[in-house]
């Protein structure tokens, strides 16, 4: 009998892939079309992104999450750590800020993959970090 409490395990080099993928050419690319493409290949097409601000579902809203985050910061770049993968998920802990400057923010990234794709990612921002801060205050925290 199977077990549907063990999830199907992803090849850890795609999991690798998409944990990089998406934070540089979602979340740090600032072309909408460009971003638009990477969600799409990337992504499930019923994909969650769980942010500090709520949950967030599906390519077009992804992509306007992604969008109007990197209005905020257009001259931030991301620095990724080393992402760790098991079974079908990873984690990655990232700095963002200026080119060439201690980070601004801190954070983590989780993902859940299904089919080769990113099902749902939970980004965790580190606490004290500015960006935490305004994120919680947009929320309402």
């Amino acid at each position: 009998m199977e077990d549907k409490m063990v999830p199907d395990s992803e090849p850890a080099d795609r999991i690798r892939e998409l944990l990089l993928r998406n934070l540089e050419e979602v979340f740090g690319e600032n072309d909408a079309a460009r971003r638009r493409a990477a969600i799409e290949q990337l992504w499930a097409e019923d994909g969650v992104l769980y942010a500090p601000t709520g949950p967030v579902t599906g390519h077009a809203a992804i992509a306007e999450f992604a969008g109007t985050l990197r209005a905020m910061h257009p001259d931030f770049a991301y620095a990724p750590g080393n992402p760790q993968m098991l079974h079908n998920a990873g984690r990655l802990g990232w700095g963002s800020g200026p080119r060439g400057e201690a980070p601004a923010y801190t954070g983590w990234d989780f993902i859940l993959v299904r089919d080769g794709r990113i099902a749902a990612l939970y980004v965790f921002l580190d606490e004290g970090s500015a960006e935490s801060r305004r994120m919680e205050v947009a929320a309402g925290k």
